[in-house]
């Protein structure tokens, strides 16, 4: 009886591992209020404008193409990407974190590199 339920319990941790590595999902799109009514292309003007997908950030002054992204030991992923900003002919890389919100853990925190914050976004529904 013992080693059934060891068995159970290995196969249920086993079965939840993969879930639990991937730590942020991005499978659907995250964002602000004025980023998810913009996740279908550019419906409203907003100063605050956040979207955050599998492949991209975007904000009112730019979008990033994420080239490279890393679960890190906490969590938190770390996003290597090339962006173009508003006003500039180049593309320029860029790194972000994202990472849970400590206030609310059905938000993200998206940072720049060098930490300051970008903004919070929920998943869009």
């Amino acid at each position: 009886m013992r080693a059934v339920c060891l068995a159970i319990a290995a196969a249920t941790w086993l079965a939840a591992g993969p879930a639990c590595a991937a730590g942020i999902d991005l499978s659907k799109p995250w964002g602000n209020k004025s980023g998810c009514i913009n996740k279908n292309g550019q419906q409203v003007y907003a100063e605050d404008m956040l979207l955050l997908t599998d492949t991209e950030l975007v904000t009112v002054t730019m979008a990033c193409t994420f080239s490279d992204k890393q679960i890190q030991a906490d969590g938190s992923m770390t996003a290597k990407a090339k962006c173009e900003v508003e006003g500039e002919e180049n593309q320029s890389p860029a790194e972000f974190t994202i990472k849970r919100s400590a206030k609310n853990a059905k938000k993200l925190v998206i940072a720049g590199a060098d930490g300051n914050v970008m903004g919070e976004v929920s998943r869009c529904k």
